[in-house]
């Protein structure tokens, strides 16, 4: 009668109980370093995606509202005049959303007041609007830069939000049949060339 040998089902009888031990034995865990590096590399994808998706948004949001008709709006001057934009039809409206807080508003503040004295007979108009700012620190600013063309307060935010900015200074370009031209400007315009490309593209013919 042959005699029957005992051994796992896994291994031949002959392999080696050192090599039976070996790979019976349960796969060894990732090292805290390697599971560090693969946590960064998972988080650096995750910003990537956001950004991404940010970047998309803003876009998206650009486009809806640089295309159309401009939003209307009425807002009254600091020295008591009221201005509709529809009654300026027929002329370039350079609209720019500022703050007597905001730096970079500074930055352009000169210039805008230069290039108006010098369009403002040319069918060009120049509209500022303050957006949340205390009246006095306003005309502050006002005087600072000894800006003349029109400008008040955006009452409640009502233009703003109907114009969807994303901060100030943003500036939005108007041509004479009341269409938005072109994206918006955000941040300071610090180049007269800039400004003056922009306003060619809404000046009356």
């Amino acid at each position: 009668m042959t005699e029957l040998t005992n051994y796992s089902p896994d291994y031949p009888p002959d392999y080696p109980p050192e090599a039976q031990e070996e790979r019976a034995a349960p796969p060894a865990s990732p090292s805290r370093s390697v599971r560090f590096w693969q946590g960064i590399i998972v988080l650096v994808l995750l910003a990537f995606v956001i950004m991404l998706a940010a970047q998309l948004w803003r876009t998206n949001v650009n486009e809806q509202r640089a295309t159309g008709a401009a939003p209307s709006f009425t807002f009254t001057t600091f020295e008591g005049e009221t201005i509709s934009l529809e009654d300026l039809r027929g002329k370039g409206v350079v609209l720019n959303f500022w703050a007597s807080w905001c730096e970079p508003c500074r930055e352009e503040a000169a210039l805008l007041e230069s290039t108006w004295q010098r369009e403002q007979d040319n069918g060009i108009i120049f509209i500022g609007l303050d957006y949340l700012d205390q009246a006095p620190a306003a005309l502050d600013y006002l005087a600072e830069y000894n800006v003349t063309y029109p400008n008040g307060p955006d009452l409640q935010s009502d233009a703003a939000r109907r114009y969807r900015i994303q901060g100030v200074p943003e500036t939005f370009f108007i041509d004479p049949q009341g269409n938005l031209s072109g994206l918006p400007k955000i941040g300071p315009f610090l180049s007269e060339a800039e400004l003056n490309e922009r306003i060619d593209a809404i000046r009356p013919q």
